[in-house]
């Protein structure tokens, strides 16, 4: 059984362990916790201006993680997308069911726009947007209070429907 939950303190360890092994061991990618001090400071960088970050747990372990940053003109970025290896992949659904979830807050909350960052090297994951209706738009024509962090080289945009 895997929960979706909002997320709490006693997950930081294994939140961060999840994202970091991921990045590095997986993919390569150069980047430290030090280079994300956001994992530390959730409410501060995610909730503040009305995101917020969610967890998959699954038996009390963090199996995955997405994470939602409020901009200005009813947009968002997506931050923070992570499914461990084992849990990955259509029959687990679990990367559907954070970005679902995601959707769901944005609709209840007047998030019209999502915006993303993220490397190329993570092709399943830009196969995954592509299928959720993303599209690749250049570096600069993101809006200008969007966090770029310093590994991304894909952007992707959403503008979601509204539901009648």
């Amino acid at each position: 059984m895997i929960e979706i939950i909002p997320f709490r303190k006693e997950y930081q360890d294994q939140l961060v362990k999840l994202i970091l092994d991921i990045q590095q061991l997986e993919f390569n990618v150069p980047i430290t916790a030090a280079d994300q001090p956001d994992l530390f400071i959730i409410d501060d960088f995610y909730r503040k201006n009305g995101g917020e970050f969610w967890l998959a747990v699954s038996e009390n372990k963090v199996v995955g993680s997405i994470a939602l940053i409020r901009i200005g003109n009813q947009s968002g970025v997506i931050r923070k997308m992570f499914v461990a290896k084992d849990f990955r992949g259509k029959e687990s659904g679990i990367a559907q069911r954070l970005f679902d979830h995601m959707l769901g807050y944005c609709a209840q909350n007047d998030v019209t726009t999502l915006y993303l960052g993220t490397v190329s090297q993570l092709a399943a994951a830009l196969r995954f947007y592509e299928r959720n209706g993303f599209v690749t738009v250049s570096k600069e024509s993101l809006p200008a209070d969007f966090p770029i962090m310093q590994v991304d080289n894909v952007f992707c945009k959403l503008t979601i429907e509204k539901q009648i």
